[in-house]
C-alpha cells in the first residue's frame, strides 16, 4: 500500500526484529501498526479519499484478532459521511479528557515531568535513526505507531509498551462513548503484552483521579504555561504535513471538555 502521509522520516534505518518473529510476521505486524497510525489520524479529505485502499489492505491481512477489529472499524469508516467523521473525531479525541491521543499526558499530566518525557521520546527516535516530521509532538499516538512500524518490534514498540496504561484508559473511554474507534485501540492492545494486575489497578486509579497536575512552572518542551490544577488543556494538534489545517465544524464553546474528577 502506498503511504498516504508520513509522520516519521528516516535518518538511518535500524529496524529490529525479535528472534521469535519471522520476517513475514514482522512485516505483517508493521503493516498493522502502519494502518492503525493512518486510521487514527484526522479524517481529512486525503484520508477519506483513501478509504477504499485502506479497506482493501485490511481485507488482505492474515487472520488475527487485530485484523478482525480493523475490519469492524473500516466497515463503519468506509461508509460514514466525511463531515460526520470529522465531527466525531474532534469530539472524541480533541474534546475528551480521557481519550486524548497524547500519551505522555496520562503518565505526567500537565507537569514539568511531561516536558522532559517529550524530550526523551524525541531523543529516542533520533537515536534509532528517525525524526518526527510535520510538527506533531512525539507522543501523539499516530506518530508513536508509525515509529513502531518503521523501527521494528523491539525498540520501535518500546514507547507503546511504556504507555500501556494510557492506551488502556483511551480504550475504556472509547468503549464508554460507544465510538467505533474503540476497535482500533482494541486491535493495538492485542499486539502488546497482557496487562498485569498492577496495570489494571493503575488504570482504574487514573480514570478516577486523573493524571498529576501542578500549577507552577513552564513546559520545557513547548514553552507553554501549565494549566491550573484539575484543568485539562491538551496540546494543540499541528496540521497534517501535506494538507491544510483541519476545520472544526462546530464552535468549541458548544463542546465543553469532560470535567476533571
Amino acid at each position: 500500500m502506498k503511504p498516504l502521509r508520513t509522520l516519521v522520516q528516516p535518518a538511518v534505518r535500524r529496524p529490529s526484529r525479535p528472534a521469535h518473529l519471522t520476517a513475514e510476521q514482522t512485516a505483517e505486524r508493521a503493516l498493522l501498526l502502519r494502518l492503525l497510525s493512518l486510521m487514527l489520524q484526522y479524517p481529512d479529505a486525503g484520508l477519506t479519499a483513501a478509504r477504499p485502499s485502506l479497506t482493501t489492505a485490511v481485507r488482505e491481512l492474515s487472520p488475527s484478532p487485530a485484523a478482525e477489529q480493523l475490519a469492524e472499524f473500516t466497515a463503519w469508516f468506509s461508509d460514514a459521511d466525511p463531515e460526520e467523521l470529522e465531527r466525531h473525531y474532534v469530539e472524541v479525541f480533541d474534546l475528551r479528557r480521557k481519550s486524548s491521543l497524547y500519551l505522555t499526558y496520562y503518565l505526567h499530566g500537565d507537569t514539568r515531568r511531561r516536558g522532559m518525557a517529550l524530550l526523551t521520546l524525541a531523543q529516542s527516535y533520533r537515536a534509532a535513526g528517525w525524526t518526527v516530521d510535520g510538527g506533531e509532538l512525539p507522543d501523539h499516538l499516530p506518530v508513536v505507531l508509525e515509529f513502531a512500524a518503521l523501527a521494528g518490534p523491539g525498540a520501535g514498540e518500546a514507547p507503546l509498551r511504556r504507555h500501556r496504561r494510557g492506551l488502556e484508559l483511551i480504550h475504556h473511554s472509547l468503549t464508554d462513548f460507544h465510538s467505533p474507534y474503540v476497535n482500533l485501540l482494541g486491535a493495538l492492545l492485542t499486539l502488546l503484552p497482557p496487562p498485569t494486575a498492577a496495570d489494571l489497578e493503575a488504570v482504574a486509579r487514573l480514570a478516577a483521579e486523573g493524571p498529576p497536575t501542578e500549577d507552577v512552572g513552564l513546559d520545557p518542551y513547548s514553552g507553554e504555561l501549565f494549566a491550573p490544577p484539575q484543568t485539562f488543556v491538551p496540546p494543540l494538534p499541528a496540521p497534517p504535513s501535506i494538507v491544510p489545517p483541519r476545520p472544526v465544524t462546530a464552535p468549541a464553546a458548544t463542546h465543553d471538555p469532560e470535567p476533571a474528577r
